[in-house]
Protein backbone atom coordinates (compact mmCIF):
# COMPACT_ATOMS: atom_id res chain seq x y z
CA UNK A 1 0.00 0.00 0.00
CA UNK A 2 1.23 3.80 -0.98
CA UNK A 3 1.91 5.78 2.27
CA UNK A 4 -0.50 8.77 1.45
CA UNK A 5 -3.00 7.78 2.67
CA UNK A 6 -1.62 7.15 5.91
CA UNK A 7 -0.18 10.34 6.07
CA UNK A 8 -3.21 11.86 5.42
CA UNK A 9 -5.07 10.12 7.88
CA UNK A 10 -2.14 10.55 10.80
CA UNK A 11 -2.38 14.64 9.62
CA UNK A 12 -6.05 14.89 10.23
CA UNK A 13 -5.97 12.74 13.46
CA UNK A 14 -3.23 14.87 15.15
CA UNK A 15 -4.74 18.20 13.93
CA UNK A 16 -7.73 17.45 15.66
CA UNK A 17 -5.90 16.43 18.94
CA UNK A 18 -4.45 19.80 18.76
CA UNK A 19 -7.90 21.65 17.91
CA UNK A 20 -9.35 19.77 21.27
CA UNK A 21 -6.58 20.82 23.21
CA UNK A 22 -7.41 24.14 22.46
CA UNK A 23 -10.89 24.06 23.24
CA UNK A 24 -9.78 24.02 27.23
CA UNK A 25 -8.91 27.32 26.70
CA UNK A 26 -11.27 29.99 27.89
CA UNK A 27 -12.47 33.02 27.34
CA UNK A 28 -11.42 35.07 30.36
CA UNK A 29 -13.45 36.87 33.09
CA UNK A 30 -12.71 40.62 32.89
CA UNK A 31 -10.73 43.20 31.29
CA UNK A 32 -7.42 43.44 32.52
CA UNK A 33 -4.15 41.18 32.65
CA UNK A 34 -5.04 39.96 36.04
CA UNK A 35 -8.24 38.26 34.62
CA UNK A 36 -5.44 36.03 32.82
CA UNK A 37 -3.84 35.23 36.16
CA UNK A 38 -6.28 31.94 36.92
CA UNK A 39 -5.51 30.74 33.18
CA UNK A 40 -2.03 30.17 33.32
CA UNK A 41 -2.02 26.40 34.57
CA UNK A 42 -4.32 25.79 31.38
CA UNK A 43 -2.17 27.58 29.43
CA UNK A 44 1.33 26.15 30.01
CA UNK A 45 -0.42 22.55 29.82
CA UNK A 46 -1.72 23.93 26.47
CA UNK A 47 1.96 25.09 25.38
CA UNK A 48 3.61 22.21 26.75
CA UNK A 49 1.13 19.70 24.63
CA UNK A 50 0.89 21.75 21.64
CA UNK A 51 4.91 21.31 20.96
CA UNK A 52 5.28 17.71 22.25
CA UNK A 53 2.18 16.43 19.67
CA UNK A 54 4.18 19.40 16.90
CA UNK A 55 7.27 17.53 17.81
CA UNK A 56 5.90 14.11 17.34
CA UNK A 57 4.10 15.23 14.23
CA UNK A 58 7.40 17.00 12.35
CA UNK A 59 9.11 13.58 13.46
CA UNK A 60 6.44 11.18 12.31
CA UNK A 61 6.38 13.60 8.40
CA UNK A 62 10.36 12.48 8.58
CA UNK A 63 9.58 8.99 9.25
CA UNK A 64 6.77 8.43 7.09
CA UNK A 65 8.92 10.09 4.08
CA UNK A 66 11.49 7.55 4.74
CA UNK A 67 8.86 4.66 3.93
CA UNK A 68 8.60 3.38 0.23
CA UNK A 69 5.29 1.60 1.24
CA UNK A 70 3.29 0.75 4.22
CA UNK A 71 2.47 -2.93 5.31
CA UNK A 72 0.30 -4.09 8.15
CA UNK A 73 2.76 -3.82 11.35
CA UNK A 74 3.49 -0.33 10.03
CA UNK A 75 -0.26 1.09 9.80
CA UNK A 76 -0.89 -0.98 13.10
CA UNK A 77 2.06 1.11 14.93
CA UNK A 78 0.79 3.99 13.42
CA UNK A 79 -2.80 3.31 15.06
CA UNK A 80 -0.98 2.68 18.28
CA UNK A 81 0.59 5.93 18.30
CA UNK A 82 -2.37 8.22 17.15
CA UNK A 83 -4.19 6.38 20.07
CA UNK A 84 -2.08 7.72 22.06
CA UNK A 85 -1.46 11.14 20.73
CA UNK A 86 -5.24 11.19 21.19
CA UNK A 87 -5.16 11.09 24.74
CA UNK A 88 -3.40 14.00 25.35
CA UNK A 89 -6.29 16.41 25.32
CA UNK A 90 -7.72 14.97 28.15
CA UNK A 91 -4.55 14.91 29.80
CA UNK A 92 -3.51 18.24 29.23
CA UNK A 93 -7.02 19.16 30.60
CA UNK A 94 -6.61 17.31 33.86
CA UNK A 95 -3.24 18.60 34.35
CA UNK A 96 -4.21 22.20 34.03
CA UNK A 97 -7.38 21.84 36.37
CA UNK A 98 -5.86 20.77 38.87
CA UNK A 99 -3.00 22.92 39.21
CA UNK A 100 -0.23 19.87 38.29
CA UNK A 101 -1.46 17.80 40.69
CA UNK A 102 0.80 14.92 41.52
CA UNK A 103 -1.61 11.81 39.38
CA UNK A 104 -2.43 13.89 36.39
CA UNK A 105 0.89 15.20 35.79
CA UNK A 106 2.14 11.17 36.42
CA UNK A 107 -0.47 9.95 33.81
CA UNK A 108 0.58 13.21 31.60
CA UNK A 109 4.04 11.80 31.59
CA UNK A 110 2.59 7.99 31.34
CA UNK A 111 0.27 9.00 28.27
CA UNK A 112 4.07 10.97 26.70
CA UNK A 113 6.10 7.94 28.02
CA UNK A 114 3.58 5.52 25.63
CA UNK A 115 3.69 7.67 22.61
CA UNK A 116 6.95 7.42 22.40
CA UNK A 117 7.30 4.00 22.62
CA UNK A 118 4.33 3.45 20.11
CA UNK A 119 6.58 6.12 17.81
CA UNK A 120 9.74 3.84 18.65
CA UNK A 121 7.58 0.56 17.81
CA UNK A 122 6.54 2.76 14.28
CA UNK A 123 10.03 3.49 13.36
CA UNK A 124 11.43 -0.29 14.21
CA UNK A 125 8.29 -1.63 12.01
CA UNK A 126 9.20 0.71 9.08
CA UNK A 127 13.08 -0.28 9.22
CA UNK A 128 11.61 -3.79 9.55
CA UNK A 129 10.37 -2.91 5.94
CA UNK A 130 13.35 -1.55 4.74
CA UNK A 131 15.59 -4.07 5.92
CA UNK A 132 19.01 -2.60 8.11
CA UNK A 133 20.53 -1.23 5.09
CA UNK A 134 17.43 1.16 4.55
CA UNK A 135 17.24 4.92 4.40
CA UNK A 136 15.92 4.83 8.08
CA UNK A 137 18.48 2.50 9.65
CA UNK A 138 21.06 4.46 8.48
CA UNK A 139 19.00 8.13 8.99
CA UNK A 140 18.68 6.69 13.32
CA UNK A 141 21.51 4.73 13.91
CA UNK A 142 21.98 3.89 17.51
CA UNK A 143 19.25 6.71 17.88
CA UNK A 144 20.37 8.14 21.18
CA UNK A 145 17.78 11.20 21.29
CA UNK A 146 14.98 8.54 20.86
CA UNK A 147 16.06 6.06 23.90
CA UNK A 148 17.33 9.21 26.25
CA UNK A 149 13.55 10.68 25.74
CA UNK A 150 12.12 7.15 26.37
CA UNK A 151 14.11 7.17 29.84
CA UNK A 152 13.38 10.74 30.79
CA UNK A 153 9.15 9.94 29.65
CA UNK A 154 9.74 7.09 32.65
CA UNK A 155 11.75 8.89 34.91
CA UNK A 156 8.95 11.83 35.08
CA UNK A 157 6.16 9.13 35.96
CA UNK A 158 8.02 8.29 39.23
CA UNK A 159 9.23 11.93 39.93
CA UNK A 160 5.66 12.99 39.74
CA UNK A 161 4.75 11.94 43.10
CA UNK A 162 7.82 13.36 44.69
CA UNK A 163 7.61 16.72 43.12
CA UNK A 164 4.92 17.68 40.02
CA UNK A 165 6.97 20.18 39.13
CA UNK A 166 10.16 18.67 38.38
CA UNK A 167 8.31 16.06 36.46
CA UNK A 168 7.45 19.06 34.22
CA UNK A 169 10.39 20.62 34.33
CA UNK A 170 11.67 16.68 32.75
CA UNK A 171 9.07 16.57 30.07
CA UNK A 172 10.13 20.25 29.14
CA UNK A 173 13.47 18.73 28.75
CA UNK A 174 12.94 16.46 26.49
CA UNK A 175 10.71 19.07 24.60
CA UNK A 176 13.41 21.37 24.38
CA UNK A 177 15.38 18.65 23.06
CA UNK A 178 13.62 17.65 20.11
CA UNK A 179 12.62 21.55 19.10
CA UNK A 180 16.21 21.31 17.63
CA UNK A 181 15.42 20.07 14.11
CA UNK A 182 16.41 16.20 13.66
CA UNK A 183 18.28 16.54 10.66
CA UNK A 184 19.64 12.57 10.38
CA UNK A 185 16.53 11.56 8.26
CA UNK A 186 17.13 14.86 5.72
CA UNK A 187 20.81 13.97 5.13
CA UNK A 188 20.06 10.59 4.26
CA UNK A 189 17.53 10.78 1.82
CA UNK A 190 19.09 13.96 0.48
CA UNK A 191 15.61 16.52 1.44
Amino acid sequence: MGKNRLEAFSDGVIAIVITIMVFDLKVPHGDDLAALGGLWPVFFSYVLSFVTVAIFWNNHHHLLHTAKHVAAPVMWANMCLLFWLSLFPVTTGWMGESYFAVWPVAVYSLVSLLSAVSYFILERAIIAGQGKDGDLARAVGSDWKSKASLIAYGVSIFVAFVSPWISLAILAGVAVMWIIPDRRIEKVIGG
